[in-house]
């Protein structure tokens, strides 16, 4: 039977009924148009004979597999403006030249790095998360070439400059991302509810890959969160510019390079990597979603050329060594 239309008392929006295929179908059409309603219902009728005969991936649209995406607990991070974008296409109309050219529109003056990470990347995983759920094909698509750059670690030396001549908590925030491996969002989002002193971990909510880990608390690091205001937030800078414009004025103070906020969260895989920790403990450590990533992207090669004498130490020798480099 196909689908009606009809009012219910005292409310002026339409509503559809019927049974299709032995299916009970009743809903609203969100307006009070009657010939609006009707070409809601009509489209309702449509909808259900492709899913019907043609399978989900028919009637699948964009947002619709966000939601799917998101009610699965996947990050938010660059959905929103995604979907707007596709409105409501169809999944299986969206081809990969297709998502490269959105990344374009979207992002017309970034850089190709920003165009992946903010469109092709996410646009990908909604998709192919609603693939593995037999909702859709899958689909690949080709990022756009990014210019590989050599990335400046911070070292403990330079934290410990720049922390001489840094307010307490800014001081504070170089010494947390240094030491916890934790991303700038990370660590501005952390609240003193966050932080056990007695067990000397926090727990760091990971926005990039949606999920959270606890961080241990190494001895310098726990002195300098001891000694924080509980007035406000351990970092108290509501947004990332707020706290880097502090950051590039300490820099100078310090008369040290202007690093970035990543160089902290860099030298902390980089010196655990020189030390002799393996990229799967540090990938857990720091919150990477790979060992493959840290090595690949942290694993800077020593410029000490006399680094081949370690395939000849003994144990001893070893300890004797990291010892000096420690100094």
């Amino acid at each position: 039977m196909p689908l009606k239309i009809y009012r219910r008392k005292g409310s002026p929006v339409w509503h559809y009924r019927g049974t299709l295929a032995g299916h009970r179908l009743r809903g609203s059409t969100r307006t009070s148009n009657k010939e609006t309603a009707q070409e809601a219902a009509a489209k309702v009728e449509d909808e259900f004979w492709k899913h019907r005969l043609h399978g989900p991936e028919a009637v699948l649209t964009f947002p619709k597999a966000a939601a799917i995406y998101l009610g699965a607990g996947k990050p938010q991070r660059f959905i929103a403006k995604v979907v707007k974008y596709w409105g409501d296409a169809k999944v299986k109309d969206i081809t990969s030249g297709a998502i490269q050219q959105a990344a374009v529109d979207l992002y017309p003056d970034a850089t190709n790095a920003t165009r992946n990470r903010c469109v092709i990347v996410p646009t990908q995983a909604i998709i192919n998360h609603c693939a593995e759920r037999s909702l859709c094909p899958p689909i690949r698509v080709r990022r756009f070439k990014v210019e590989t750059k050599v990335k400046k670690p911070a070292t403990l030396e330079w934290v410990t400059k720049f922390r001489a001549h840094a307010p307490a908590e800014l001081g504070a925030l170089a010494m947390f991302m240094f030491a916890t491996g934790a991303r700038i969002s990370e660590a501005l989002a952390v609240e003193w509810e966050d932080v056990d002193l007695k067990r000397r971990v926090v727990l760091i909510r990971q926005t990039k890959i949606g999920e959270e880990r606890e961080a241990h608390l190494p001895v310098d690091l726990f002195i300098a969160m001891a000694n924080l205001p509980r007035e406000q937030k351990p970092f108290p800078w509501p947004y990332k510019m707020a706290a880097w414009r502090a950051w590039e004025r300490v820099c100078v103070l310090a008369g040290i390079e202007a690093l970035t906020f990543h160089s902290c969260r860099h030298g902390f895989a980089t010196g655990l990597l020189h030390r002799g920790v393996d990229p799967v403990t540090v990938a857990k450590r720091g919150g990477w979603k790979t060992p493959a990533h840290v090595f690949a992207t942290y694993g800077h090669a020593r410029e000490d050329k006399k680094v081949t004498d370690l395939l000849f130490d003994t144990p001893a020798d070893t300890a004797k060594r990291q010892s000096e480099e420690n100094q």
